[in-house]
């Protein structure tokens, strides 16, 4: 949700802070804040919406004069975004300073027991609770107190802490909310993700739940929740800055989609092998693969329609049922689980809340867990019983392409490696399954390289009121996502159904001009889509298409057509979502939207 770094070291904190603050902004843009201490006191600078106004608020830095601090980027739950509930957080006196990401569930509970003892609040927030309860327990020792307010509080967080007693020290706490820790070469940082700290080293440590870091200059000391010394090793980040830099492209959405076809490569090629799939982190042998009896996808977002293309592939391919659950449905709905079934947890971030929440549901019943993630060291990641990496590397722009295009290749990989191991697909159906996959790099590219015409189609629909995606099939999970990334950039209505629906009360919705997108890849069912959009074309719809080379007799019912190369029929949405990404990202571009920082949006959703 939100954002936090913070610094001790030989150089001037604020600026270092605002530099990795602009690495997490797409975690939260409300607001934001930095305390820094000067050799006196804590200073404290906060301000409402997009960082620049802070960057601008303190001369970049240089009005904030001292080696420690921390730092703020916010994403609103409790309070409105104003200069009051921006981070960080002091107690009455301030000497005692707190950045947060996360929700404290308990907060009212503990603010009132606060409130009957003297304490005094002026903001929203459930940060100031901890701010004042850290207060509270302070007698004399931090790490003490960190401790007693770990005990009290409930929810989740990721929390840096500076103390005016300690003014060479950053404290740094974590529970279900991602937290990082990085060892540079002349102090050391704590952050939320890590591009906020790639400029100044790649040497991380991964902080797991309940874990308490206390990083001065040149040492860094790690504690469980009972203030005991533990032992962590650091992990070298492969990336380089560039990785996480927009590299000349006008917004970190539209360079994140030129990086799909790479993104592909490196989730596909590491794992075939000699004609065979291999995944050498996974873990699970043929043995356990057969015996699984169902597949339970579970995920949120953009990482739930890649579940719902998944279902129709491990289905046709290794004839497993397959049900697919929104994580924030999974566990309130008590599903049914059975001691051979197999749940697959997907997040990029490895952190989403309410997929955590999910993949604990399972364990909590001892269902067999897998994690496809993109971050190494994330909770699903640690928690799950195997796990799956998709390489995406690091994306910035909050509404996802490339690590969607990376969950899809590992979930083809998978449902190939089943139905081999199941005996349900032949070695030569393997063949031309992965001669297929090592294909789309290459066809993403081509479908790239006409970014003009899709370019001049989006201006078209820049006023748009309603947009409506059709499909059957996988090409209903395509339209969902095509759906989804121009609603959420673009604030265009948008609705994505399952075209044999239309006529169960969508089809009153079409209007004269309205846009119909209908997605037409899957061979068996071109003549019931063409049938749907000739049904909304004869009531004033216009309609573009995506479909496969070849299928001209489609251009009778459509007004405007895109064609994708021709692949295997499970493996469509890798190709056909290509457009609509670009489709998405250019009627944004023309609206003059933020893109890469859409209104009420955070990247990472570490809250339910």
């Amino acid at each position: 949700m939100c954002g936090i770094v913070g610094y001790v070291g030989e150089s001037q904190a604020a600026p270092i802070l605002l530099e990795g603050l602009s690495k997490l902004e797409y975690r939260g843009y409300d607001s934001a804040g930095m305390a820094v201490y000067d050799g006196e006191k804590i200073h404290v600078k906060k301000a409402t919406g997009r960082l620049k106004v802070l960057s601008e608020l303190t001369h970049d830095g240089t009005m904030l004069p001292g080696h420690v601090g921390i730092g703020h980027t916010r994403w609103a739950t409790h309070g409105e975004p104003s200069d009051v509930n921006a981070h960080p957080h002091c107690n009455t006196d301030q000497t005692i300073a707190v950045v947060h990401n996360g929700i404290i569930e308990n907060y009212l509970k503990l603010k009132n027991m606060l409130l009957e003892k003297g304490y005094r609040f002026i903001s929203e927030t459930d940060t100031e609770v901890l701010a004042q309860l850290l207060d509270y327990y302070y007698k004399g020792n931090p790490l003490e107190a960190i401790t007693k307010v770990m005990h009290r509080v409930e929810g989740s967080y990721a929390l840096g802490i500076i103390f005016s007693d300690y003014p060479d020290t950053v404290y740094s706490v974590r529970k279900d909310s991602p937290l990082i820790v990085g060892k540079g070469t002349d102090g050391n940082l704590i952050a939320s993700d890590v591009p906020a700290v790639l400029k100044y080293t790649r040497e991380v440590f991964f902080i797991q739940n309940e874990e308490i870091a206390c990083l001065k200059k040149d040492a860094i000391e790690f504690y469980n929740v009972d203030g005991e010394p533990i032992q962590k090793e650091s992990k070298m980040i492969e990336w380089d800055v560039n990785a996480a830099e927009k590299g000349g492209y006008e917004h970190f959405m539209l360079k994140e989609m030129y990086e799909q076809p790479k993104t592909v490569r490196d989730t596909l090629s590491p794992r075939i092998k000699d004609g065979k799939i291999e995944i050498e982190e996974l873990g699970m042998t043929d043995e356990e693969i057969r015996a699984i009896n169902r597949i339970h996808i579970v995920a949120c977002g953009s990482a739930y329609h890649t579940g719902v293309t998944a279902k129709y592939v491990f289905e046709g391919m290794a004839r497993i049922p397959v049900e697919v659950d929104l994580a924030s449905e999974f566990r309130y709905r008590n599903p049914i689980l059975d001691e051979n079934d197999l749940v697959i947890i997907i997040s990029q971030s490895g952190e989403t809340a309410d997929s955590l929440a999910a993949l604990r549901e399972a364990k909590s019943q001892e269902i067999k867990t897998l994690g496809i993630v993109n971050v190494i060291g994330s909770s699903i990641a640690r928690e799950a019983d195997k796990v799956m990496y998709t390489w995406a590397g690091p994306e910035i722009a909050v509404a996802t392409t490339k690590a969607y295009s990376a969950q899809l290749i590992a979930q083809y990989l998978l449902a190939i490696k089943f139905a081999a191991a199941r005996g349900r697909i032949t070695d030569q159906e393997v063949e031309e399954y992965l001669g297929d996959l090592k294909k789309l790099p290459d066809q993403i590219e081509l479908l790239l390289s006409n970014q003009t015409k899709i370019q001049k189609f989006a201006n078209r629909y820049i006023a748009a009121k309603d947009v409506f995606f059709i499909g059957r099939g996988i090409d209903y999970a395509i339209s969902m996502e095509g759906s989804l990334k121009l609603k959420e950039i673009s604030y265009v209505h948008s609705e994505a159904y399952a075209a044999g629906e239309l006529k169960h009360g969508t089809i009153s919705l079409i209007e004269d001009g309205t846009l119909v997108v209908a997605v037409a890849t899957q061979e068996d069912l071109y003549k019931k889509t063409v049938s749907n959009m000739v049904e909304v074309k004869t009531r004033g719809a216009f309609v573009m298409a995506v479909t496969n080379e070849g299928n001209i007799d489609i251009e009778k019912a459509a007004d405007y057509v895109i064609y994708i190369p021709l692949t295997n029929k499970y493996f469509t949405n890798s190709l056909a979502i290509i457009p609509l990404q670009l489709f998405g990202y250019y009627v944004s571009v023309g609206k003059g939207c933020d893109v890469d920082k859409p209104r009420n949006l955070a990247k990472s959703v570490t809250v339910e």
